[in-house]
């Protein structure tokens, strides 16, 4: 495999070669503001043994979010921390900081976390963020990215990994998939699709990091200690659609 594509042949490979189980469980912080489909991604392949470590707190910052239900079902502790309760972004973010470490965490992860991140908080866990984005960065950084797609006329979207940093969605991209779009794609049905390979990807990102595979530096992410390019690994839109079971036209 090289170290920009993956091929339908060696994708499974990958995510299970040279890595050697830890001693104690890697324990993960998990941020939503939502319906948490990816963090139910994450509950699915750690009941699988796929993940890589444990789930130990779903922190949301929307009281009524749905994920926090999804938590507490899977038996892990769901916290609601209601950003509106405080007078200041800083003052938020401070309390959250509390709350995280003291659950030790290894690993953060944002799952649909609709939050700007004050400095402080991106400086006090860099290198230790991950979070799932709906575009092929760094194109369409920030919202409405399918709406911004369609516009534009592009022929390829998709989804990224990548690590944190106090650039919003500009951290070190860590594995992308991509979906080709088609004259009939809404909003919606890019949506669904980018939604398909979110859930595909994010676990396997998670896992990389837990085993020590990935990791962050100022300049890229590391993979097995060699630097990644711009755009991480990426898996094409007909590996992604073999893994999901889609339907594909290559010629779309």
């Amino acid at each position: 495999m090289s170290s920009t594509d993956f091929n339908s042949g060696t994708f499974n490979d990958t995510i299970n070669d040279m890595a050697p189980e830890p001693t104690a469980a890697r324990r993960i912080v998990v941020l939503i503001s939502g319906s948490g489909s990816n963090l139910q991604a994450l509950i699915d392949a750690q009941s699988h043994d796929r993940l890589g470590g444990e789930i130990v707190a779903v922190i949301s910052n929307e009281p009524d979010a749905y994920g926090l239900k999804r938590a507490l079902e899977a038996g892990i502790e769901a916290v609601a921390l209601p950003h509106r309760e405080y007078d200041s972004r800083d003052a938020y973010d401070g309390a959250l900081i509390k709350v995280i470490e003291r659950h030790e965490p290894d690993l953060i992860v944002l799952a649909g976390f609709m939050r700007i991140l004050t400095p402080r908080f991106v400086q006090r866990f860099l290198g230790k963020m991950l979070n799932i984005h709906p575009s092929l960065l760094p194109a369409y950084q920030g919202l409405n990215t399918h709406a911004r797609a369609l516009a534009d006329g592009v022929k390829q979207h998709g989804c990224s990994v990548h690590f944190v940093t106090e650039e919003l969605d500009g951290g070190p991209a860590v594995l992308q998939a991509e979906l080709n779009v088609t004259n009939e794609d809404t909003v919606e049905t890019l949506k669904e699709k980018v939604h398909a390979r979110e859930h595909l990807i994010f676990p396997i990102a998670v896992q990389w990091f837990l085993q020590g595979r990935l990791q962050y530096s100022a300049e890229n992410a590391t993979m097995d200690g060699h630097p990644l390019p711009p755009h991480g690994m990426r898996l094409s839109h007909t590996d992604a659609a073999e893994e999901l079971d889609e339907e594909f036209d290559e010629n779309t």
